[in-house]
């Protein structure tokens, strides 16, 4: 199907965050062309259906992209909106990820409906999350919790909250505030509890990379802050294997000119935590964070790939 010269068709997932970010650049497309007519092409991912398993035992977060990736590559679609934490550290042939807009707030939610947070839960209370990277930092803080696998949309995660199958959950605050739930989250958890994911709280933009017109359109909503911060973040996880489902976290931030980059990695039991901190220029992002991720790696990240069965950079 061809792009008509004056249409921008995006893919997203049918999920109401999805949605809203796909909306979102929708809205700043048309502000910034109004000529132009942008669409939604809303489609199911296989990481949207299988909802039973770990994404880590079913092909990571990847299986959130690859169906909008097909639909840029056969032509049904122009554009896809990503949470960039969802993003793997490579791209299909044919495609490039140019534009990475203003990051929102990159923290996690201590989300609960009778306790304040982590510190404040019971002896042995029900944690509910899908993420071993949330799960090994909160293990390593409070290893006496039981974890529990939290799968779906926020509204399907919240539900089960508010069914009594979990004392506490832990989301992304950006994904709450963007579905105006903000009253939901008890605490905002602090980056020495909890590292955020990589690219947390910030969205990207795909596109066939040899789409010139498209490119020129949406440029103008690419932040170049956010887009080093990330950039430095992505480079730990890439250096690593590139897998979006690691107990890794990486979180950049950029002052006068300096990135500074935190990383952890560790067991998903929680019982040993790797940490390194290091900064540079600017124009150093990925040196930077493959610099981190080799610390990680001296420190004995190899071990921690080698228990989950993933392969081991050299």
């Amino acid at each position: 199907m061809k792009q008509a010269n004056n249409e921008i068709r995006i893919a997203t997932r049918e999920s109401k965050l999805a949605l809203w970010q796909a909306e979102h650049v929708q809205a700043r497309l048309q502000a910034l062309h109004p000529e132009l007519e942008v669409s939604l092409v809303p489609m199911t991912t296989k990481g949207d259906q299988m909802l039973d398993s770990p994404l880590s035992r079913i092909g990571g977060k990847g299986l959130f992209v690859k169906e909008l990736e097909r639909a840029l590559l056969d032509g049904r679609a122009d554009i896809a909106v990503h949470s960039m934490k969802d993003v793997p550290a490579h791209f299909p042939d044919g495609l490039h990820l140019p534009v990475i807009l203003e990051r929102g707030d990159p923290f996690d939610a201590f989300v609960s409906n009778n306790y304040s947070s982590l510190d404040d839960l019971p002896e042995s209370a029900r944690l509910g999350t899908a993420s071993l990277r949330r799960q090994c930092q909160v293990l390593n803080h409070r290893p006496d919790l039981q974890i529990g696998l939290l799968r779906g949309n926020v509204q399907t995660r919240l539900a089960k909250l508010d069914d009594d199958q979990f004392d506490a959950i832990i989301l992304a605050c950006a994904g709450l505030k963007r579905l105006h739930l903000d009253e939901r989250i008890r605490s905002a958890m602090p980056p020495e509890l909890s590292l955020p994911a990589i690219g947390q709280g910030a969205m990207g933009i795909e596109c066939r990379a040899d789409d010139a017109a498209t490119l020129a359109r949406i440029q103008p909503l690419h932040h170049e802050e956010t887009a080093l911060c990330v950039s430095a973040e992505r480079a730990v996880n890439a250096r690593l294997g590139g897998n979006c489902t690691l107990p890794l976290a990486g979180y950049a931030t950029l002052n006068n000119g300096q990135l500074d980059l935190q990383a952890r990695m560790g067991y998903p039991d929680g019982h040993l935590l790797l940490h390194c901190s290091h900064s540079d220029r600017a124009d150093q992002a990925k040196d930077l964070g493959t610099h981190a991720a080799n610390d990680l790696l001296a420190q004995g990240a190899d071990a921690i790939l080698k228990a989950m069965d993933l392969p081991v950079p050299v």
